[in-house]
């Protein structure tokens, strides 16, 4: 696994290098995927195809998910997980909170993510087993938030349907939390989680690569994350928070039929 993490942070920083200097100079050319405001940039498909030529460089024979390249297959029972800009359209408008995500899977389990939050400078990393790490600082979620003083991170789809239910739930939970943060990356969120940015977080429509490294990040703190009703993170919801806290984010927003599009 220090294998595995060490190499998918070189290659994360260097993505992020790339996009940092690139960007001021990005062609202003942008096109859409499911709707019109779900972004794709030139520099997306860069980043992606620069991790994917390292890790091919490097381990020939392992799989590769990438969302915008999709699924390459392999033999040796690894595959790596990638969101090249996780955030895009924070990237587009030059707000800070974008990133290169980049987990690894062994026989279908997480073993290794790092999250490299580029404009910030930050690089969280996990292992199984060994705990989350933002630079040389071990990290923890807060513990024993009652969910009245919760500080919740949220986020939300691209179709109006989806958003305007998405508005219903929101407009429920704010009154029953302390406040809620929209940030606009699944994967900074989720490492918010792990660093006690943020109490927790939920969201409707974030896919695998989003949440596979941060997701990693955010329990090696202790967090707890997955889905309603005993699945595990989802598309159709993901929420993280530590135990205690998860338990009562989920018995409020159960009952909102979250994972609903009318």
């Amino acid at each position: 696994m220090t294998d595995f993490l060490k190499l998918a942070e070189d290659i994360a920083r260097e993505a992020g290098a790339m996009l940092l200097a690139e960007r001021p100079t990005m062609s202003a050319a942008v096109e859409t995927k499911s709707s019109p405001t779900d972004v794709v940039t030139a520099l997306d498909k860069a980043s992606e195809e620069l991790i994917r030529a390292r890790i091919l460089a490097a381990r020939p024979d392992d799989m590769i998910l990438g969302e915008e390249g999709g699924a390459t297959p392999g033999s040796s029972g690894v595959r790596w997980v990638v969101d090249p800009i996780d955030g895009t359209v924070n990237f587009l408008y030059g707000l800070a909170d974008w990133a290169v995500s980049i987990a690894v899977e062994v026989d279908g389990g997480i073993v290794a993510g790092v999250v490299n939050v580029v404009p910030r400078g930050e690089v969280f990393t996990a292992a199984l087993g060994e705990g989350a790490w933002l630079g040389g600082s071990r990290l923890a979620c807060n513990q024993d938030v009652p969910l009245s003083r919760a500080l919740v991170a949220t986020g939300f789809g691209y179709s109006p349907e989806r958003r305007a239910v998405q508005g219903e739930v929101l407009a429920a939970v704010l009154p029953s939390v302390r406040d809620i943060r929209r940030g606009g990356s699944c994967a900074t969120d989720l490492c918010s989680v792990a660093a006690g940015r943020v109490d927790a977080y939920y969201e409707r429509g974030v896919n695998y690569w989003d949440w596979a490294a941060a997701g990693l990040v955010a329990a090696e703190s202790g967090a707890r994350i997955g889905g309603l009703r005993g699945k595990a993170p989802n598309t159709e919801l993901t929420l993280c928070a530590a135990p205690g806290l998860f338990e009562d984010l989920h018995g409020l927003l159960a009952p909102l039929d979250p994972e609903r599009d009318a």
